[in-house]
């Protein structure tokens, strides 16, 4: 994979992963802070990883797609 295409693909996940986390963290933070930090972290990746793979970035593609007129059926 050359250099762009990994900077391009960075931007991808970070665009998903903030907000994500961020939201995550407003919603669930106050009933997980008893926790310790492992289990936190844990119960982060947990629901999140699944999130960001099969539907944030997925989602931020199809954007793209539709933003720069490429039909979905061009898909490479």
């Amino acid at each position: 994979m050359k250099v762009k295409m990994k900077l391009i693909a960075s931007l991808k996940i970070w665009v998903v992963i903030y907000p994500s986390i961020t939201l995550f963290l407003f919603l669930f933070g106050e009933a997980l802070h008893p926790l310790p930090l492992y289990q936190r972290t844990a119960i982060l990746t947990l629901c999140l990883v699944p999130w960001i793979v099969f539907a944030g970035v997925p989602f931020v593609d199809l954007l793209i797609r539709l933003i720069s007129g490429q039909s979905t059926e061009n898909k490479k």
